[in-house]
């Protein structure tokens, strides 16, 4: 199975797989999210650790039980020929109502086939208000804008 872009990577091609990683996540699909990693997958997300697409589907799955009307935004930080990394930041409320915006970064490395076979996430979250809420779903098309340091 082959999922393009595929490495090496150029600076275009870097950041097309970054935008089609934010699209999937903000589907809320694990199903269709686990599809673009190998199946022998090793992710360290927080302090979790996981290995295959049935735990990442698992995992996905508990996350946005917990993680309600969740919306990502990912933007390019730095690549390598088979290795990009990412900045990002989401936005969602748990079951009191209290919303939250998680900033972080990862690290991908991926096969030759496109597919992801090693995630690592670092995450922290910041208690904010609605009306301090500036992500309201999936980027809008044609929206490329960067992500705020705060």
């Amino acid at each position: 199975m082959s999922r393009p872009p595929l490495p090496p990577f150029t600076r275009a091609t870097a950041e097309e797989k970054v935008r089609a990683a934010e699209d999937a996540w903000n589907t809320r699909d694990p199903e269709r999210v686990a599809q673009a990693y190998t199946p022998d997958t090793q992710w360290r997300n927080r302090s979790e650790f996981l290995t295959g697409r049935d735990a990442v589907v698992g995992f996905l799955t508990r996350k946005w039980r917990t993680e309600l009307d969740y919306a990502l935004r990912k933007e390019l930080w730095a690549f390598t020929d088979d290795r990009i990394a990412v900045r990002f930041q989401y936005e969602w409320h748990d079951a009191g109502g209290q919303w939250w915006r998680s900033y972080g970064n990862e690290q991908w490395e991926f096969t030759a086939e496109g597919l992801m076979r090693r995630r690592e996430a670092s995450i922290d979250d910041v208690a904010i208000t609605a009306a301090e809420r500036r992500i309201h779903g999936p980027r809008p098309a044609g929206d490329r804008t960067g992500l705020p340091l705060h």
